[in-house]
């Protein structure tokens, strides 16, 4: 008799990822894990996404995908109805009638070893050992935490590395900004994918030469170069976190492996960034930038 492999089910799925991205490890105000689907549903296709947002729903949609696993949380602030007249009640209402689960693997994610400064770090030719920019004080190994401390061999001026990072990320509208002497020679480089400048502090007292993160603010920033912290180069958020998606995928699938299943695995180049155009730079660039570059 002829079988069909119809997939693990997504309880086997979540426990593969929950494995390697730990909802205990999440920082107490966040939303991560199962946001809708049946556990007992097979699972052939898995989108992997930064954003869940409208456009990533069509796409999960469209390809079949019985699974959208994304970095930010569609919930992340509580809401009083999921209801179709509101934006997010839209989207899970797609997603419930598609068939289409989605689960969040955010601040467990960031923290987690390897995670998504490891594979920001990995983009961009920081090179290992790699450390914790800011140590989960709860991990005993101490590998775990946010952020991660690398080197770059050999050393590159301010402004060959800011190309090089710019190279290794996909391109967005806003593309990267820098502070510092370009001539500055960097050796010891901190990376933090996603909002970083809560950890402008401990990158200093790391003593590294760079900063590479995202969303940081003016007067922070200003202060902060003004007195001789490390430089800083200033990435569009999603760009920093849209690496991971690559390595969660492949987590995923050896994961299972050693549980003779298999799925097939998508990274979605839809880029997501809040801001679509930038005008009035003299490197300002407007033309659609939905379809990001694969750095790999």
């Amino acid at each position: 008799m002829n079988t069909v492999d119809t997939g693990p089910t997504l309880r086997e799925v979540l426990a593969v990822l929950e494995n390697r991205y730990d909802p205990s490890w999440a920082a107490s105000w966040d939303a991560v894990g199962l946001v809708c689907g049946d556990p007992d549903r097979p699972v052939r296709l898995v989108l992997f996404a930064v954003d869940p947002v409208s456009a990533v729903v069509d796409e999960a949609i469209s390809t079949g995908s019985d699974l959208l696993v994304t970095h930010h949380p569609l919930l992340l602030r509580p809401v009083n109805s999921v209801a179709t007249t509101t934006p997010k009640g839209r989207l899970l209402h797609r997603l419930i009638q598609s068939d289409t689960a989605l689960f969040t693997a955010h601040t467990n994610a960031d923290t987690a070893d390897p995670g998504v400064s490891d594979a920001l770090a990995a983009a961009i030719g920081v090179e290992g050992p790699l450390r914790p920019l800011d140590p989960d004080p709860l991990d005993p190994t101490g590998r775990r935490g946010i952020g991660r401390i690398g080197r770059l061999t050999p050393p590159r001026r301010l402004g060959d590395f800011a190309a090089q990072v710019a190279a290794g990320l996909p391109a967005t509208a806003g593309g990267i900004r820098m502070a510092g002497d370009p001539d500055r020679e960097i050796r010891v480089v901190a990376v933090s994918g996603g909002a970083g400048d809560s950890l402008l502090d401990a990158a200093r007292a790391q003593g590294v030469d760079a900063y590479v993160t995202s969303d940081l603010r003016h007067h922070p920033s200003s202060e902060f170069t003004e007195f001789d912290g490390p430089a800083l180069i200033d990435t569009a958020h999603w760009a920093s976190e849209w690496p991971w998606l690559a390595v969660a995928a492949d987590e995923l699938r050896r994961g299972l492996r050693d549980r003779g299943a298999t799925v097939e695995t998508h990274v979605s180049t839809i880029v997501t960034d809040a801001w679509a155009q930038a005008i009035g730079g003299p490197d300002s660039r407007t033309s659609d930038m939905r379809v990001a570059k694969d750095p790999r």
